[in-house]
């Protein structure tokens, strides 16, 4: 196996975290290698999402450290224009991550003081290791009881496209987060007659309040107010506007969208017209499901219905315990880290998590400035040098 000397860090997926990390670095005179296993940058973005998808979040708060997005962008960039910058990002800090290289284990070494990062054919050897991989790096697809002896098609959500591919079906949609809904309504408008599975309780709020996105409303107003009033401010706006919510399939939980979101990273949806063709009736809510069968699916209300084809808007999952060796930063259970935000981005012996603080893009460009700045100190400090015995096998 071949052994690679890496002078900066180690850099673990050329996602817009990876991206923003190594522009970071860049900035500050160090520099970084990426090491990505898709054959291309935000793979997610390019391979895995669906046509109509936008910025949920006004750009301002999804732009990338040192880069803001072109001024003639619109407030919700499109999925080709979000892709548009993130090349042009790439290509402005001369980021050139190496592609087709999935690592398979990292870990540190005591020994010698240095991270092993192994993939099919190589040893990297760096003083830095930073998790770029982030919180969606693999599909999630539950395990739904029938689903062999279902007679059409079922695919995950990072394999839609477009709601033309449905024209005419019956689709059950399961999961009701973003993109689910925003599913339903690509269905809805594309002459498909779609019904959304709905287990849990979950906020829904108007995606702007008074022309202004409640995402940067609510920011403001937690400057002067406590979380639980603003809680209760959205609440109202979203009463007054959308109506009760519950008296549709979708009951809101106990506590409120942002303590929520602080407490458990569960993002409220942001109602971009999905909810409009719920109250109308060419949306519909349904419960949980038993299991799948033949030509449709049984639910947990008893109730049965037949489906065309199925889509899991499951979400995704982190895979870093499936690579990286070590007991102390991440959670072996869901490959997060065990601390909560704001100390989420770093660990022991040189081990950095950028995109993984579940607050979207802002936070990973908030991770990538912080991890920067820590190893840039290290950097100008002395950076170790390669050890002697590897120096000749190397």
């Amino acid at each position: 196996m071949k052994q690679v000397w890496v002078p900066g860090p180690v850099i673990v997926g050329a996602g817009p975290s990876g991206l923003a990390t190594a522009a970071c670095l860049k900035e500050h005179g160090v520099p970084s290698l990426i090491l990505e296993r898709e054959t291309c940058i935000a793979s997610l973005w390019k391979l895995k999402t669906y046509d109509r998808l936008k910025l949920h979040l006004p750009k301002q708060f999804c732009e990338l450290p040192l880069m803001p997005f072109p001024s003639d962008f619109p407030t919700y960039p499109t999925r080709q224009q979000f892709i548009n910058y993130l090349n042009a990002y790439a290509q402005r800090f001369s980021i050139e991550p190496v592609f087709g290289t999935e690592v398979r284990l990292a870990e540190y070494d005591s020994n010698i003081g240095f991270w092993r990062v192994r993939t099919f054919d190589s040893e990297f050897i760096c003083q830095w290791l930073v998790v770029a991989t982030g919180e969606n790096a693999e599909a999630f697809v539950p395990d739904i009881k029938g689903v062999s002896e279902f007679r059409g098609r079922v695919l995950h959500s990072s394999e839609y496209r477009s709601g033309a591919d449905f024209s005419g079906e019956k689709v059950l949609v399961v999961g009701s987060g973003n993109s689910g809904m925003e599913i339903c309504l690509d269905l809805c408008n594309n002459c498909a007659a779609a019904s959304m599975v709905v287990r849990d309780t979950l906020h829904v709020l108007p995606r702007e309040i008074l022309e202004r996105s409640t995402f940067s409303l609510s920011l403001w107003l937690l400057k002067f107010l406590p979380i639980q009033l603003v809680d209760s401010l959205l609440l109202l706006f979203s009463r007054l506007i959308l109506g009760d919510t519950g008296k549709f399939g979708l009951k809101r939980p106990k506590i409120g969208p942002l303590q929520l979101k602080n407490t458990t990273g569960r993002t409220p949806v942001l109602d971009i017209g999905t909810f409009s063709k719920i109250k109308s009736g060419q949306i519909k809510v349904v419960p949980g499901i038993l299991r799948l069968t033949a030509r449709g699916a049984e639910f947990s209300d008893g109730r049965q219905a037949e489906f065309d084809s199925v889509i899991l808007a499951t979400g995704y999952r982190s895979n870093v315990p499936s690579w990286l060796k070590e007991g102390e930063f991440f959670n072996h259970e869901n490959g997060y880290p065990k601390k909560p935000f704001p100390h989420s981005w770093r660990g022991q012996n040189g081990l950095y998590a950028t995109g993984f603080n579940k607050r979207g893009l802002l936070g990973a460009s908030m991770d990538a400035r912080k991890i920067a700045e820590d190893i840039a100190c290290q950097w100008n400090s002395g950076a170790k040098h390669l050890p002697l015995q590897l120096l000749f096998t190397s």
